[in-house]
């Protein structure tokens, strides 16, 4: 079994509790489904935010959904000139027998463009 990083991201129009929270738990599930992911095999999160919001943890989604043994953990992302505004970003760390190859990462919302990009923008 490897640990395997799981990068997501997402956007929300507005810094309100409520789009964190929902933005966070649709991508969660969509990384979830996409990967074929058990809680039981979640290392840990890592959840950054732009700078603009800060009316919620993103990890609190992610408690909300059931995931209270692994370790969350939130932070900001650097204040990039140009850079997308209102996002959230998920590193998941899963122990897996997949290969890296194997491992899809999700890209939603105004997010989508950030797959694409080979910056450190993901």
């Amino acid at each position: 079994m490897y640990c395997r990083g799981i990068r997501g991201a997402t956007t929300v129009e507005q810094n309100t509790e409520d789009q964190i929270i929902a933005a966070t738990t649709q991508l969660l599930e969509q990384m979830i489904d996409a990967n074929d992911i058990d809680a039981e095999y979640v290392a840990s999160v890592i959840f950054t935010t732009t700078t603009d919001l800060n009316a919620q943890f993103p990890a609190a989604a992610a408690r909300q959904m059931g995931w209270t043994d692994a370790a969350l953990m939130c932070s900001h992302e650097m204040e990039v000139p140009g850079s997308l505004k209102k996002c959230i970003r998920i590193l998941l760390h899963l122990n897996t027998d997949k290969s890296a190859r194997e491992i899809n990462h999700v890209y939603i919302k105004g997010a989508k463009d950030l797959k694409s990009n080979h910056s450190f923008q993901d």
